[in-house]
């Protein structure tokens, strides 16, 4: 009963002091969960998930229908992560429900201290809560969740942002003006008029956006010859996107060879032993069947790994007692270049590391290689660089602006050597599926570290020389799985696999996940498929009726299997295989397939 007069004093002290009353209930009325989809009842509708390491589940959750289950593998912790919009000066409280091994949540870029809070097992949904005030000019943090490398899926649920709102404001205006310049036969130069409170433009191709712009133009790469394409742009500020601008229309020009070579519409690549013996027996070069028309001679490799001094040593009779002279060699490479073949120096394969560290071997690279060319007339180049030839520095992030050393020197080295001989010279690259297609999921160590540098290392040198580059074909064998465009992962094994693999490079793709950083797609005359000939010539070898289905996939939409491509492509250009030599001991097999697919 004395209850009533104890809280009737209270409350008269309360409103005894000026504004306490009032602040609290402002404080309360102003602070809102600022986390998107933070139940994860939509998907992943608002977060990110490194490497697409995320997705969402209906059992087990802590509220609603759905938590989110992420997996960390051994070179990536599987964060999930949103920015969210706030106001300086103020205090937040990040929470959300948690289970598995080492589960971390945390919130960066708050201008003051960034924080983070973590439970090393959690069997049951345990609640992690930090908090943080942000700095006096912060407008946006950064709030995340992630688990540990290689310690299995973790799941996490009702996450919250709770602290003052900040005002959302207004998308910007639709951008005007927009126009074409400079066309070429693969990009076309846009422009358009600056829109007021915009903080970037988006650029969309047929209607999928492409790229994204600081200023008020921007140049689409990658596009074929010859074709018609669409162009739209908007403009972006914190508040979000606008609507589309007017389309233009651009059609690409005709273009020259395209950096194709002179090569046949359709063409069978073939790697020929020319340096070393194995099982499969050594084929001399008059022996080459006419059905190959590029011949990639294996292997010129460096007298060390940093020299950039190349040397193509010819096998020797003691390893190849039916090994044709010098003389016999050069005249076999000019009777098959006078049948419209071409014959290339491939560098590197398995055992021939080659790393361009210092601009000295740069140069030694391009007068070596160049005098292999000479001494033997050959048509181009082909780069099979492999192991650890290339890798990322930690602070090269961008594949289209790269700054290692080994990256840069070989761009350099491929493009004098490019100019060098002209037009006619061919080069081609065969790296394999995780120096290229692995660029999807992880680029280099990563925005937080810890994963393999090489991963996705080839891309910048494909992307600078895409202009000059006539085959890419990349090595769709001794490859573990990789995760396609539908973010699933594809093994070796049949169809499907070199069907992801190909449209991945026909289609483009964003780097490490970001849509914001997009390698262009590339022609199809640029593309043969790299397969092993045989059983014996390497992990991943498929039938002839699989290598049938994805012809018929990818240049006809007819015969696909599970994955779903993003075109059509009949000028793609064909197929490279490991080797004419173990082709040759199958049979023939391979090429048969070839000659019968496309006559």
């Amino acid at each position: 009963m004395r209850a009533r007069p104890v809280l009737t004093f209270l409350t008269a002290v309360l409103l005894a002091v000026p504004g306490i009353t009032a602040l609290s209930s402002a404080a309360r009325a102003a602070d809102a969960d600022l986390a998107v989809n933070g139940g994860f009842e939509s998907g992943l509708s608002g977060w990110s998930c490194t490497a697409g390491s995320g997705t969402t589940v209906n059992s087990p959750v802590h509220g609603g229908g759905s938590a989110l289950q992420a997996t960390p593998a051994g070179s990536d912790n599987a964060q999930c992560a949103q920015t969210v919009t706030v106001q300086p000066g103020a205090q937040y409280t990040l929470s959300g429900y948690v289970r598995g091994s080492y589960v971390y949540l945390g919130a960066s870029g708050t201008g003051t201290t960034d924080v983070s809070t973590w439970t090393q097992s959690a069997p049951d949904w345990q609640k992690l809560t930090t908090t943080f005030t942000t700095g006096a000019s912060t407008t946006k943090v950064t709030i995340y969740t992630h688990g540990w490398y290689g310690t299995g899926a973790y799941y996490a649920d009702d996450v919250s942002l709770v602290g003052p709102g900040a005002s959302a404001g207004q998308p910007p205006a639709a951008p005007t003006g927009l126009k074409t310049g400079t066309i070429t036969s693969s990009s076309v130069a846009l422009s358009w008029s600056a829109v007021t409170g915009a903080t970037s433009y988006a650029v969309y191709r047929d209607g999928a956006k492409v790229q994204t712009a600081t200023g008020t133009s921007a140049t689409v790469t990658g596009l074929s010859a010859s074709t018609a394409y669409g162009f739209q742009v908007t403009a972006v500020n914190s508040a979000g996107e606008s609507a589309k601008s007017a389309a233009v229309t651009a059609t690409t020009t005709a273009g020259s060879s395209g950096g194709s070579g002179d090569l046949p519409t359709h063409a069978l690549v073939g790697y020929l032993h020319a340096s070393f013996a194995n099982g499969s027996g050594y084929t001399r070069v008059a022996d080459v069947p006419d059905s190959w028309d590029v011949i990639d001679l294996a292997f010129g490799e460096p007298t060390s790994a940093t020299s950039g001094d190349i040397r193509f040593n010819r096998c020797p009779v003691t390893e190849c007692p039916n090994v044709e002279s010098d003389a016999d060699f050069k005249t076999a490479i000019k009777a098959k270049q006078a049948a419209g073949k071409k014959v290339l120096i491939s560098i590197g394969g398995a055992n021939g590391q080659v790393q361009l560290t210092t601009t000295a071997a740069r140069d030694t690279f391009v007068s070596s290689v160049s005098n292999i060319i000479d001494t033997y007339g050959l048509d181009g180049l082909d780069i099979d660089f492999e192991g650890h030839s290339l890798s990322l520095d930690a602070s090269d992030t961008d594949f289209r602006n790269p700054t290692t050393p080994v990256v840069v020197n070989l761009i350099s080295a491929l493009k004098t050597l490019k100019a060098k001989y002209g037009a006619k010279f061919v080069l081609s690259m065969a790296p394999e599926t995780f120096f290229v297609q692995m660029g999807y999921q992880y680029y280099g160590t990563g925005k937080w570290g810890g994963q393999d540098p090489r991963c996705g290392a080839y891309l910048p040198v494909i992307h600078a020389l895409r202009d000059d580059l006539t085959l890419l074909h990349v090595q769709d064998y001794n490859s573990g799985p990789i995760m396609g465009l539908d973010n699933q992962y594809h093994s070796m094994g049949g169809a499907d696999f070199h069907i992801a693999m190909t449209d991945m490079l026909l289609t483009g793709f964003p780097v490490a996940g970001d849509t914001n950083n997009v390698f262009p797609p590339l022609r199809p005359d640029q593309i043969a498929i790299g397969m092993p000939a045989s059983v014996n010539a390497g992990n991943g070898y498929v039938a002839p009726s699989e290598v049938t289905k994805t012809l018929d996939c990818l240049t006809k939409k007819t015969n696909c299997g599970s994955y779903a491509t993003h075109g059509t492509w009949p000028a793609l250009r064909g197929l490279m295989t490991w080797s004419v030599n173990w082709d040759r001991y199958s049979n023939w097999e391979f090429q048969k397939n070839f000659d019968a697919y496309f006559g």
